[in-house]
């Protein structure tokens, strides 16, 4: 207990550090990009139904076997919409991502909680699921899945966003890394319309802005940390792309305006679409590059490389799992 407490007390005192406020910055100084390169593997929107659950172990032995891998990134929906959001379903979700040898990092998707009020997936009330997801898929904050797990630093230690252990933060290769948990459905803005007993504007309102408010204090973290170390790249990851409605439009903003006043290369990565896809230059800021994993599919993923000896940090390939 003693080591938990001092564990959770160190963890707390390092995130106060990158917490507070930032005033947007200029870019750190040229030639502080010197480091190491790190490879990981990047999927989401994955296993879709019960042959991609069947085939999932396949895609896990070949990213396991990839010696340059050394974590996985899953941009969310562990399940697709039409599926139950049970207890015992999400259990074997997380343990099948535990099997992962290297850490294993997850943002929350809409069809695990948001969506969970559609009958199809069981009429649930969507912030008890939010619960659960939170209760099964990070059952220690500030710690990985996968069967290293690492430390990170999660928003949970922030006395003001303590629910939100799913937003963490680590540093690879020098290079910043930050889970934002941003969703489909027009990040929940869209009414439960299948609940049992109709849709629960107040509730589902007030889940939004507070969500809203920890992503937006989780970007500035992201940034003012990256400000601080002189980091040559940061990559967010969050489940939506944050386009241009009302439940993304201040995460749009923030994003952009941060990724503009940081002025180093910026990586934008999510899924929800289903389809791989680049757009350099996003939403007109030269060093933002939004990137969509795959999705739908156990047989596909990028293989992302962060090299901050190279002007553009982040490269990447698709592959295939053989015999798919």
């Amino acid at each position: 207990m003693r080591k938990t407490l001092l564990a959770a007390a160190a963890l707390a005192a390092s995130l106060a550090a990158v917490v507070a406020p930032p005033a947007l910055a200029a870019p750190a100084p040229a030639g502080s990009g010197k480091g190491p390169a790190v490879t990981f593997a990047l999927i989401g929107d994955t296993p879709y139904g019960d042959d991609q659950r069947a085939r999932f172990p396949a895609l896990v032995d070949v990213i396991d076997s990839d010696p340059g891998v050394r974590f996985v990134l899953h941009a969310g929906d562990v399940k697709n919409g039409s599926t139950t959001c049970d207890d015992a379903r999400f259990a074997d979700l997380a343990a099948l991502f535990g099997t992962f040898a290297d850490p294993f990092v997850l943002t929350p998707g809409d069809n695990e909680w948001t969506d969970c009020h559609r009958a199809a997936a069981g009429g649930y009330l969507p912030t008890e699921r939010l619960d659960a997801v939170r209760r099964v898929f990070y059952p220690v904050p500030g710690r990985t899945l996968g069967r290293h797990p690492m430390p990170v630093l999660s928003q949970a230690a922030d006395r003001r966003h303590r629910d939100y252990r799913e937003n963490v933060l680590f540093t690879k290769g020098r290079v910043v890394f930050s889970t934002v948990h941003v969703v489909g459905s027009d990040n929940d803005l869209q009414p439960w319309s299948e609940l049992p007993g109709g849709d629960r504007p107040g509730l589902r309102t007030a889940e939004f802005e507070a969500r809203r408010d920890a992503a937006l204090d989780w970007i500035d973290a992201t940034f003012e940390r990256a400000r601080r170390t002189h980091a040559p790249g940061v990559l967010l990851m969050m489940q939506a792309e944050p386009v241009q409605t009302p439940g993304f439009a201040d995460i749009r903003a923030r994003v952009v305006a941060q990724a503009r006043a940081y002025g180093r290369p910026v990586l934008l990565v999510h899924g929800d679409e289903h389809v791989y896809e680049v757009e350099p230059g996003y939403a007109g800021v030269s060093n933002l590059t939004r990137l969509e994993t795959f999705g739908s599919t156990a047989s596909q993923w990028l293989r992302v490389t962060a090299d901050p000896r190279t002007p553009a940090v982040f490269s990447w390939q698709p592959q295939t799992v053989p015999g798919a």
